[in-house]
């Protein structure tokens, strides 16, 4: 994936991760699929979906049952590695709103020792609208931090500042040795929406019709690879 000239652009981080400035201020695309808020300190991470597998298990549907623990395993190394003074979980943390129930007892201690190394933020989402009831941390609407309004759900029209996850935006890059398919962040330099975390989230492609109208000019796409995060310019991105 080549590098890109645009009228707003990436700049390489150590991490591996693509910084920029959104709204104003400085962040980091992180190659996990966070996103770190430079001046707050802050690592932000959407739709984990938390027990979707056990969900589905319940139906009849039988996937691994270990997409909580490998997700909450790479959340772990994010605070390790970034050491945040807070976390927030941007919404769909959990897959329903049995799933706190269903975590095993080593995945909600896990989840209580996260608390008690950095302040935790559940903002709520369509799946756990109500929050955790045993788990630490604070549960809101939506969070303001330096410039920038951290919710779930995108909102309609031009809303500058903006983050958000909800709909796990995923790009096909078409190249000459074929296309790949990468969960991405995508933004136009004034709002951004962050891919999901979770290890059975799955992913929608920015082409589709849910993405018309929330950026004002042709997006940046940041797609996840391995240890990298790769800089695609619009024209690049296929429907799929």
């Amino acid at each position: 994936m080549s590098a890109i000239a645009e009228p707003y652009a990436f700049a390489a981080s150590p991490c591996g991760g693509l910084r920029t400035r959104l709204n104003g201020a400085a962040v980091t695309l992180r190659p996990s699929g966070a996103l770190w808020i430079e001046a707050a300190r802050m690592l932000v991470v959407a739709d984990l979906h938390l027990e979707k597998g056990s969900s589905y298990a319940m139906r009849g549907q039988m996937l691994p049952p270990y997409d909580t623990r490998d997700t909450l395993r790479r959340l772990q190394a994010e605070v390790v590695a970034a050491a945040p003074e807070s976390v927030v979980l941007l919404g769909d943390t959990f897959h329903d709103r049995s799933s706190e129930d269903r975590l095993a007892r080593d995945d909600a201690e896990g989840l209580r020792a996260l608390g008690g190394l950095t302040r935790l933020v559940w903002v709520i989402g369509n799946h756990d609208a109500d929050g955790p009831r045993r788990l630490p941390g604070e549960v809101a609407d939506e969070i303001a931090v330096e410039g920038l309004i951290l919710r779930h759900e995108p909102t309609p029209g031009r809303q500058d500042g903006e983050v958000a996850g909800h709909l796990h935006p995923c790009a096909r890059v078409v190249a000459s040795r074929g296309s790949v398919r990468r969960r991405c962040f995508v933004t136009d330099g004034a709002r951004m929406v962050v891919p999901a975390f979770g290890a059975y989230a799955g992913g929608l492609s920015v082409r589709d019709a849910a993405f018309l109208g929330l950026f004002a000019r042709p997006p940046l796409c940041g797609a996840l690879g391995a240890g990298r995060v790769h800089a695609v310019g619009w024209r690049s991105v296929a429907g799929e």
